[in-house]
């Protein structure tokens, strides 16, 4: 009777302490991550497993019909109002239509040459094929290989960004490209680079971004007393870089007189400030018509969102289909839209 005292008030405890770290993560995508603040860095990145355990203790006191579940469907309830949604109950995806404009965004992972994570032989010629099978009308690639261009000729228009200590990454586009520049981050090699497109008789603007890695790798020595500390300390100095890269990247966007769409590598997920920063006024192509959780980044503990596509109001967003394709650390991200004005 001792023991099931003391389990029951140990579950308690827990129960207490997720769900009030999952309330207060509601405040995170207001508070940008600079200085002491980065704690809610830390909660952000967190949510999804926050999420999965206080539906795992709400059950667990549902079936044991104690009271304290109120406490998770309380946190979850908010959650989902406040932070948005976590998971899309869509039974299926819309197809991507052929007369709609379709991007496909996807961090490469330098093709899988010189990293070697994963494990087989080809898969740089596997990500051609992916992409060509796909024929998407926009492709947007992070972290690029140079070496990669001239598999990608059926894209008569190109922006290839390849700067000495800066990420590389591309623009492949079906259509007209006029203008193309880069909007270099300082004190770091990442970047946002841009095309502007000529799409029937409109000029839209894509930009592709690559916001500031935690540089940490996911492993079982990420659970290790001494990894985990170094990891701490690169995800503390990363937080402030995104926030302050999220906040050029809007402020640039904002000066377009003409349809915007963000696609890329936020490198940290829809709960943040740093999302909150580059989604402000624009439309998420996965809550509009997404399905599941989303998952863009090979985490193997619980799924991630990191890489996005979001357009302004200019657009109508027709179809979001994620692929669960282990062509890279990340998973590519396609969406089709439609412009209001045709």
């Amino acid at each position: 009777m001792g023991v099931r005292k003391l389990t029951d008030g140990l579950l308690r405890i827990i129960t207490i302490v997720i769900s009030s770290l999952l309330l207060l993560s509601c405040l995170t995508p207001y508070v940008p991550v600079r200085g002491l603040l980065s704690f809610f860095g830390f909660v952000s990145l967190g949510v999804p497993l926050l999420v999965l355990t206080n539906l795992l203790f709400f059950f667990l006191w549902l079936l044991r019909k104690k009271r304290i579940l109120i406490m998770p469907l309380t946190a979850l309830v908010l959650g989902y109002f406040l932070l948005g949604s976590f998971f899309q109950f869509r039974f299926k995806e819309k197809p991507i239509a052929e007369e709609d404009l379709s991007i496909l965004t996807f961090n490469a992972h330098g093709f899988n040459n010189g990293y070697r994570k994963i494990k087989r032989e080809n898969v740089d010629l596997e990500i051609i094929d992916f992409v060509n099978s796909m024929g998407p009308d926009i492709v947007c690639f992070q972290e690029y290989d140079r070496r990669q261009t001239e598999n990608f000729r059926q894209y008569p228009y190109k922006h290839v960004y390849l700067e000495p200590y800066r990420s590389a990454q591309a623009i492949f586009s079906k259509y007209q490209i006029v203008e193309t520049g880069s909007l270099d981050f300082p004190e770091t090699g990442n970047n946002a680079i841009y095309a502007d497109i000529l799409y029937k008789k409109d000029t839209i603007r894509v930009y592709n971004m690559h916001f500031q890695s935690f540089q940490v790798i996911p492993s079982r020595r990420l659970l290790t007393y001494k990894y985990s500390g170094r990891a701490l300390g690169k995800l503390s100095d990363a937080f402030p870089k995104q926030q302050q890269q999220a906040e050029l990247l809007k402020a640039h966007s904002r000066e377009v007189s003409y349809p915007v769409i963000i696609s890329g590598d936020l490198n940290n997920t829809q709960f943040s400030n740093v999302y909150r920063t580059v989604a402000k006024d624009m439309t998420d192509t996965f809550d509009e018509a997404g399905t599941g959780y989303g998952r863009s980044y090979n985490f193997r503990y619980f799924p991630l969102r990191i890489d996005f596509i979001l357009a302004d109001e200019h657009f109508e967003v027709r179809a979001h289909k994620n692929f669960n394709v282990k062509l890279s650390d990340h998973f590519p991200v396609m969406a089709s839209f439609k412009l209001r004005s045709e």
